[in-house]
């Protein structure tokens, strides 16, 4: 179901529930209104007031029924968008990977012809072919895919004893011209929204320093303990790790930095606590 559908189908579904909500009013209101009240009017006004809420449960319990099922369809719908899209990006990656190499095979062409024919048939699960009817094939709804088939086929090595790295280029951007076109309107359907804390700056780095509070490291520390007591550890094995521990947690990095610029450094209780080694082996 798509955005426009479910649009709809709300709509209708949220009209008709305000209209039975409306006769349900006026009928209330029926014995209060002049002309009306103390007429036969009146008195056919309760019964369908009294009708409508003896029947409320049966009402609510289809428009949610009706709602339930318009949401589990969109959801489905959103599915196999998703399904689709990550084809369409495989089928992308294998045939640009093709439009790098210089001496491919019939066989690589056929592996990456294979994966973008698949993803063209498999949108026919997701949308209908545009203008189709019981006597018309219609028009298919992402054309940029058949462009990204026809450049492919102009590198079949079957076809052309040589290909050049110019041919090659002017597929592959191509290529990705297609692409770029189908991804901006296909993504629009999945009603995507920036993040609540992107990274946009480029170059990013981390904001936290390496270490843990005092009271997670004396975790650590009675943990080794009761491993070493339950399970006495092996000398050669703990000797190995732990020297790729110290190694490990002592090697300036970019993405390292150490809480008081010192690695293995103290600081005081309540305050990060630098990442350390753990202690000796049990021998």
């Amino acid at each position: 179901m798509t955005r426009s559908n479910l649009s709809r189908s709300l709509a209708w579904t949220y009209v008709l529930l305000a209209l039975v909500l409306a006769v349900s009013l006026a009928t209330k209101l029926a014995g209060h209104v002049p002309g009306i009240a103390g007429t036969s009017a009146e008195t056919i006004a309760k019964d369908i007031y009294d009708y409508l809420k003896d029947m409320a449960l049966v009402l609510v319990t289809v428009v949610a029924t009706v709602l339930a099922g318009i949401y589990q369809r969109r959801q489905s719908f959103i599915a196999a968008l998703k399904e689709e899209w990550r084809d369409i990006v495989k089928a992308k990656s294998a045939i640009y990977a093709y439009t790098q190499l210089e001496t491919p095979t019939r066989d690589d062409y056929i592996r990456a012809f294979l994966t973008l024919s698949e993803t063209i048939d498999n949108m026919r699960t997701v949308y209908a072919n545009v203008g189709e009817t019981n006597t018309l094939i219609g028009i298919y709804p992402f054309a940029p895919l058949h462009d990204m088939r026809r450049a492919l086929q102009t590198l079949d090595p079957a076809k052309a004893a040589t290909i050049t790295a110019a041919e090659r280029k002017l597929a592959r951007d191509a290529i990705l011209q297609s692409f770029y076109a189908i991804r901006e309107s296909f993504l629009e359907e999945l009603d995507l929204e920036p993040p609540d804390r992107p990274i946009l700056a480029w170059g990013g780095r981390r904001h936290k320093k390496s270490g843990a509070m005092d009271e997670a490291r004396r975790e650590q520390d009675a943990e080794r303990e009761r491993t070493d007591a339950a399970s006495p550890p092996d000398p050669r094995i703990d000797g190995f790790l732990q020297a790729l521990y110290d190694t490990e947690h002592t090697t300036e990095k970019p993405w390292r930095v150490f809480a008081n610029g010192v690695a293995g450094g103290e600081q005081r209780s309540g305050v990060p606590h630098v990442e350390q080694p753990p202690r000796a082996p049990l021998t």
